[in-house]
């Protein structure tokens, strides 16, 4: 029996509410919105960060960002710091019956030895180093050796992006393969393709995102016509939220606001004909940090038993509509533990006002997420042995996971460097 390929499509600061299927209602995204009438739609859950690089740490490698010392902001163009050699990354744990391609954003390191991503068992690379709005930027093609660097033409980035993901799936078609097809839509600077306007009612917002759909239908297509549909899982989700425009749905706050689920709680869709049900919905807890143990459980592979992972296999939730394996998601802001999740509670324990990242130990907020997702009323008063036992959570996961980052050095970054969250 052939093993299943894999197409992981990662957008880049995409809203929860931003597509059709999760309750958009300005953003026009039929192809998506078909693929998830034609698969299984997750509607909590959540990135591993709330900003790119530990989101994206954490989907690579099925841990949190902290323990490979990335958890804290992002990469910047002068930094030395990345994801360390020796992670066990999807294409690696996948092995060798896999060809695997990463195209598109990188933002794991860019300088030696995190670079380049085929240290990390990719054996193709098309892409940019890191964030489109960081200089000195450019486009890099490992189809030679040594890899080409060019320069990146923004308006044409999702069309190139996608475009030499079609052409690796049919250079691939006989045998297993992987792809993370890392864009860099919606991310600022927005930049619409001239080729694929669609007069969005979304601006050039909307026009980006309704690119990503269009790209997303004709690689479908694209699938069909190389007769691997069915043996191909498609999965689209987001490295975050939305950041200066965008909808984080029914949620509160955005891209790097703290604990609020509108940093974290982004789309997800998977299909996979005669695989994955059609049409299936749940809301059984999840997580990036799933892709790797949920690929590797499909293609074959045992567990992961050299490390400890933070993710947990997927496959039955994704099958058979699964209860969730996890009874609780840690969100970090940074290196700290801000909030935990439940199936039913949240409790936060950092915001931020103005400046200052607000600790919130002496007021505690507990959230029904059944009937308030927007995180609007505490009901800590009302629950005090529900908020007892998160808060309980809440220790133990900072007694497990924060004293791991005092053993990495923090990003090394100039100050003239871009101090945001990228």
């Amino acid at each position: 029996m052939r093993k299943p390929n894999f197409i992981v499509i990662l957008a880049d600061d995409l809203g929860y509410g931003d597509l059709g299927c999760d309750g958009g209602k300005v953003i026009r995204t039929p192809h998506l919105d078909r693929m998830a009438a034609e698969g299984v739609r997750l509607t909590d859950f959540y990135a591993s960060a709330n900003v790119c690089t530990p989101s994206r740490a954490g989907l690579l490698t099925g841990q949190y960002a902290i323990r490979n010392g990335l958890a804290h902001e992002v990469i910047q163009p002068a930094d030395t710091t990345g994801l360390p050699p020796d992670a066990l990354t999807i294409p690696k744990a996948l092995g060798e019956d896999y060809a695997s391609a990463l195209i598109g954003k990188w933002h794991l390191g860019h300088v030696a030895p995190h670079w380049p991503p085929m240290v990390y068992g990719f054996d193709r690379f098309y892409g940019l180093p890191y964030s489109h709005d960081m200089k000195p930027l450019a486009l890099y093609d490992s189809a030679t050796s040594p890899m080409t660097e060019s320069k990146a033409d923004f308006t044409k980035l999702t069309q190139w992006f996608f475009e030499q993901t079609a052409a690796f799936a049919e250079q691939n078609r006989e045998q297993p393969f992987f792809v993370l097809l890392a864009l860099t839509a919606p991310h600022i600077p927005l930049k619409p393709n001239p080729d694929d306007l669609t007069g969005s009612p979304g601006g050039a917002y909307g026009e980006v995102v309704e690119e990503i759909d269009l790209n997303v239908g004709r690689l479908l297509e694209k699938l069909k016509a190389l007769g691997i549909d069915d043996d191909t899982m498609v999965v689209f989700t987001s490295d975050n939220g939305p950041w200066f425009e965008g909808s984080s749905g029914p949620f509160r706050d955005r891209k790097g606001g703290s604990a609020w689920d509108g940093g974290f709680r982004v789309p997800f869709i998977a299909r996979q004909p005669g695989t994955l049900p059609a049409g299936a919905v749940s809301d059984a807890l999840a997580s990036n940090l799933d892709l790797l143990p949920t690929l590797n459980a499909m293609a074959g592979r045992p567990p992961v038993a050299d490390r400890e992972l933070d993710g947990a296999d997927l496959s039955g939730v994704l099958k058979d509509g699964a209860a969730s394996p996890h009874e609780e998601i840690v969100l970090f802001d940074n290196a700290k533990v801000a909030a935990v999740r439940t199936p039913r509670w949240k409790y936060v324990a950092r915001s931020y006002y103005r400046t200052y990242d607000i600790p919130l130990d002496g007021y505690p907020l507990l959230f029904d997420m059944d009937i308030d997702p927007g995180e609007n009323y505490s009901i800590a008063r009302n629950f005090p042995d529900a908020a007892a036992d998160m808060r309980a959570r809440l220790e133990k996961a900072r007694a497990k996971y924060e004293p791991m980052a005092q053993a990495f050095p923090p990003h090394v970054a100039p100050a003239s460097a871009a101090d945001h969250p990228d």
